[in-house]
């Protein structure tokens, strides 16, 4: 199963990257139109799946006060 996400989520990202890149050609209106909008329900599938095959988010804890430059970088 996971596996199979992974794939998915791959195939994804890889729509995603052909349609930013045909986005970057010069195309018809209408052929610009069909893209946008597939480029959207693929980032909108991509996010989907990637919030059900890892559900658990990871934030990193923000500091009360910006960290001074030495404290950022010994």
């Amino acid at each position: 199963m996971m596996d199979e996400n992974l794939a998915r989520l791959r195939a994804h990202r890889n729509n995603i990257s052909r349609y930013r890149r045909l986005l970057r050609t010069k195309l018809l209106p209408l052929e610009r139109q069909f893209i946008k909008r597939r480029l959207s329900e693929e980032a909108a599938a991509l996010q989907s799946l990637s919030a059900s095959t890892f559900p658990i988010a990871f934030n990193e804890p923000r500091p009360s006060r910006p960290l001074p430059i030495a404290e950022v970088m010994p």
